[in-house]
């Protein structure tokens, strides 16, 4: 019952919040959405990697009151929409959200190698990384300098892994079609063949007087 309550004024101040929303504030959040990297859904949400499934609840409810069609003029708001409700669905499935998060763990692993091979080779910019703002490596890692580094490098693999799976479904593709091609030559190899015999036994008889006519 408590929880219910909680998320229906968590509804009601979004609603407050979003009637003193600007067209002006809509129309970009709009633009933001549709400028996204197409293959991260965190990007549309506006979320941040570690995210757990209820942000995603709380900030899809958030956003789509901000860019829908019903209240935001914007030409593209409908596209907005689509696109914000296409990413909360990628982001709730367990599958598709390992997929994406095996790729941040990819990322964040080959930063790590980097940086430690680097600290090796430099001990001052070790010793600096140590007493630096007093910084460890989990608060570099959550600092905004890694987060945008990290975006970016999870984009290059995404790209990457996408343009492999491309590739691979082309195979398949090209595949299919020559064995379809074969499959199809081999029919209409059967079909003469078959044609031909039903020929030659239709003029058997021919064959047989035609024979007897020289004996």
């Amino acid at each position: 019952m408590g929880e219910s309550n909680t998320n229906a004024d968590e509804d009601l101040l979004l609603k407050e919040f979003f009637a003193e929303v600007s067209e002006v504030e809509r129309e970009n959040e709009v633009i933001r959405i549709l400028s996204c990297f197409k293959l991260n859904p965190f990007e549309f949400m506006n979320l941040p990697f570690d995210s757990s499934p209820e942000d995603v609840k709380k900030q899809y409810r958030k956003l789509s009151l901000m860019v829908h069609p019903d209240k935001c003029k914007h030409p593209q708001a409908k596209e907005a929409f689509g696109a914000l409700a296409k990413a909360q669905q990628q982001l709730l499935d367990q599958q598709e959200r390992d997929y994406i998060l095996s790729q941040v763990t990819a990322a964040k692993e080959e930063f790590r190698a980097k940086r430690k091979k680097q600290l090796k080779k430099d001990t001052a910019s070790k010793l600096k990384s140590l007493v630096d703002e007093g910084k460890s490596e989990q608060q570099y890692e959550q600092s905004e300098e890694f987060q945008q580094e990290l975006k970016l490098k999870v984009r290059e693999l995404l790209t990457e892994q996408e343009w492999r799976r491309r590739k691979m479904s082309m195979r398949i593709s090209e595949e299919e079609g020559r064995l379809k091609k074969d499959e199809e030559e081999q029919k209409e190899m059967w079909k003469r063949k078959r044609e031909h015999e039903e020929q030659w036994e239709g003029t058997r008889e021919q064959r047989v007087c035609f024979h007897c006519f020289f004996n």
